[in-house]
């Protein structure tokens, strides 16, 4: 009788898609001697390629708007539109993402989150009830305040005039104008589907973490923190809502600690949610294994990541899991394994990663087909 194999790989990140990496696999497996059925379950935590997925699944439709990139430039963007054009599915990377800029580009002291709030606009003006928010991969450490700047808010120093430039000029922040902010927002089921757990502030916090990863210098990561934690503070004195340590508030650059606290957005672990919108406890119900993985696995893997979402819910129906990435952080190894019954890198340790990067599609059909050779010698000495 065939095994039956559950492929849910996340994104292989700047080499595979998760649907690419899933067909990858199933390849890898049609190679091997195992005996298999193999059901492709991409999936997205909400991170990039997110937003594609969730709209693929449901067979949305898709939006184009000419909105700013982080650098204030005209592009043109898409959102998807799902469950009879009544949920707007937004990716932030689409308007406002390290994937729009060239390595030299990068500022986050400029960058803003602008364009994604006028992808939220678009979706406002279209009627919809409730927006989906995948925010990985931004650019940003703004703490949402192009977002809201693009609804309405008005960000404002001690003599009420309004910030000429965002984030930047975040610590000289004393009060927040929400009177000309976009009503229908406060009407609008927004949900923001976060990638990582870590907070707006602190040494696990935006600037710190993420700053230097879209080209802050160690002098703008001290800047950027002294902005979001006025932010944070001013925030604190105006809602009551202390967002600086809040779960998840400072993913996207504290995309979702912002929209939480002036928007009303509920913030949720980015798999979880994919997973259960999508239906993903009925295809492991007919699985005998599960395949997933990601780009690199590290702490953040156990942070929640795909890979960690997509295991719980397979050891919890004691499914067997696998688990395959371009790379392990060695230091995370044996916690990750605590999780995973199998974990398999797909490339030497020793490549450069442009080579690794390059090879990614051809090293992980290698590594499938290796598993399923092992798992055929395995099932036929039982």
């Amino acid at each position: 009788m065939p095994v039956r194999v559950l492929i849910a790989p996340n994104a292989f990140k700047h080499s595979l898609s998760a649907t690419a990496a899933a067909e990858a696999i199933r390849e890898g497996l049609r190679r091997s001697a195992l005996d298999c059925q193999c059901t492709l379950f991409p999936v997205g935590d909400g991170g990039d390629g997110t937003e594609e997925l969730i709209v693929q699944r449901f067979k949305g439709n898709r939006v184009s708007v000419e909105v700013r990139d982080p650098l204030d430039r005209n592009i043109h963007a898409s959102y998807g539109l799902i469950d009879a054009d009544r949920t707007a599915v937004i990716e932030l990377a689409s308007a406002s993402g390290l994937r729009l800029l060239q390595r030299e580009e990068l500022d986050p002291l400029h960058a803003t989150t602008f364009g994604t709030g006028q992808l939220i606009r678009s979706a406002l003006d279209a009627g919809v009830h409730r927006i989906l928010l995948a925010v990985g991969g931004s650019a940003t450490v703004d703490a949402g305040t192009g977002i809201l700047r693009a609804l309405g808010a008005r960000f404002l120093d001690s003599t009420g005039a309004e910030l000429p430039s965002l984030p930047q000029d975040l610590s000289k922040l004393e009060s927040i104008d929400l009177k000309n902010l976009d009503p229908r927002a406060g009407n609008c089921e927004l949900v923001v589907l976060c990638d990582v757990e870590n907070p707006l502030l602190g040494e696990r916090g935006s600037a710190r973490v993420f700053g230097p990863q879209k080209g802050a210098s160690p002098d703008s990561v001290r800047a950027l923190e002294s902005g979001l934690a006025q932010f944070s503070r001013v925030v604190l004195r105006q809602t009551g809502v202390d967002v600086g340590f809040i779960p998840r508030g400072g993913a996207a650059g504290g995309v979702p600690a912002g929209l939480h606290a002036l928007a009303g957005a509920k913030l949720v672990r980015g798999i979880d949610y994919f997973l259960e919108l999508t239906g993903f406890d009925e295809a492991l119900r007919n699985a005998d294994l599960v395949i997933t993985g990601e780009g690199r696995m590290d702490h953040q893997t156990l942070d929640g990541k795909a890979p960690m979402g997509v295991a719980r819910r397979a050891r919890e129906k004691g499914r067997r899991i696998v688990a395959m990435a371009g790379s392990v952080e060695l230091s995370a190894e044996p916690a990750l394994r605590k999780y995973f019954d199998d974990l398999r890198p797909i490339a030497n340790s020793s490549t450069p990663l442009e080579i690794a990067l390059r090879d990614a599609r051809r090293n992980l059909e290698v590594a499938a087909s290796a598993l399923g050779n092992d798992l055929a010698a395995t099932d036929s000495h039982e």
